[in-house]
Order: structure tokens, then sequence, then C-alpha cells
């Protein structure tokens, strides 16, 4: 890919099969992989762990400026770290994901974890996942993907998801928790859910993960 920094963005809705898209497309580009949703629910953990209010938008802020959050290579993967714990699995339960997009929403931890991402991609070549990347995060980037999917895909790759991790799922109430967060991420005041006009629209409803990373490379090869 040459010799100059690249930053890749994939924004879309949960569910959409971003984060394994971009977790593919990284690992065969040999750029980092941020995956930003797993830095929102590392500090949601820590918020739910020490039973601090979701809605004290002033202590969530100073929450998110005093916890060492960063990714690790090791040898079965990346993995995240939240003040020297590995939360890479602790971060995947539904309780985490029922109150991610809630401490998510506030700007000032917005604004935290936006700066530390911004440095991570000054650093080197990134994939960065998320749900405002190509418009906030790194709105200067190479290319900028969106991937989407019927709420009913999304809802089924979930409950796959959760049931592999060793979680119960049931689909109706997958379903209303996507439909939920949907509109909490396109309706919050910062790093709002988007379509920008430069995005590249990919409809993954009814393609495999092995098609979606085609289809990006042969965007970035300019095929």
């Amino acid at each position: 890919m040459g010799g100059k920094r690249m930053k890749i963005a994939i924004d879309g809705p949960a569910g959409a099969g971003k984060s394994t898209v971009a977790r593919r497309l990284a690992r065969e580009l040999n750029f980092t992989y941020v995956d930003t949703g797993a830095m929102y629910r590392a500090l949601t953990l820590k918020v739910l762990q020490q039973g601090i209010d979701l809605n004290d938008s002033s202590l969530l802020q100073q929450m998110a400026e005093t916890t060492d959050i960063h990714f690790e290579t090791q040898s079965d993967g990346q993995v995240i770290i939240s003040d020297g714990v590995d939360v890479t699995s602790l971060i995947r339960s539904p309780r985490v994901g029922e109150a991610v997009s809630i401490v998510s929403a506030h700007p000032g931890v917005r604004k935290v974890m936006v700066k530390l991402q911004q440095a991570m991609a000054r650093s080197c070549s990134v994939v960065m996942d998320g749900r405002d990347i190509g418009e906030y995060v790194i709105p200067d980037a190479d290319y900028k993907f969106f991937l989407t999917a019927s709420i009913e895909e999304r809802a089924q790759r979930r409950v796959r998801e959760m049931e592999m991790r060793g979680y119960r799922a049931d689909l109706d109430a997958v379903r209303e928790e996507i439909i939920k967060r949907d509109q909490i991420d396109s309706q919050r005041p910062v790093g709002a859910l988007r379509i920008l006009p430069d995005h590249i629209m990919l409809d993954t409803s009814k393609m495999t993960e092995d098609e979606v990373l085609h289809t990006i490379k042969m965007k970035i090869r300019g095929a």
C-alpha cells in the first residue's frame, strides 16, 4: 500500500459486521485495527463495576480522562487493556451492551475518546470502525465505508455472537435493543451515526464476511 500512512474508516450500526471485517482487513493489510466500540465498552464496564450514574456527564468524562485504555497484540490476537487488565471478554456481556450507547452519547466522553483515537491514527496506518469515524474521528480518511444490514439480519448475527460467547440471547429482545440503540446512536448531540456523501455504502444483509472483505479490498485497489 506504499510508504504513506493510510486511514480507513468503517462506519455503521450495531450488528452490521464492521468489527469482524475491519479486524480481518487490518490483518491482511498489516495495519493497526482500532476497535472504537471496544474502547467505549471498556469504559462502560468500569462505570458499571463502580456503580456510577450513567447520566452523570461530568463524572463520566472524568473517568474517561483517568482510565488507561489501549490495545495490545498477543499471540492469540488483539486484546483491549483497561487500567492494566485484559477486559476483551468482559466487555462483550449483555449488561455492557445495554449501557454502552448511554455512556458513549455524552459529549465529554466522546471528546476524550476521539482525541485518543486520533492520536492512534497519527502514529500508524489504521483501520478504524465505529459510528462516527468518517465524519468526526478521521474525517481525512483515505477511504470511508458504511456497512449496514437489515434489522432482522443484524439481530440474528448478534444472537449468534452472544451464544458463541456463552451468553443466552432472546432474538426479540436483541432486536428491540438494536432498534433502541440505532435511535440513540443517530440522535446523540456529538458523533451521531449518519451517512456521509463520501461514504462507500455496502449492504451486508446477504453477503458473507469473505464477500464484504473482497468488495472493500477491490474498492481500495481501485478495481
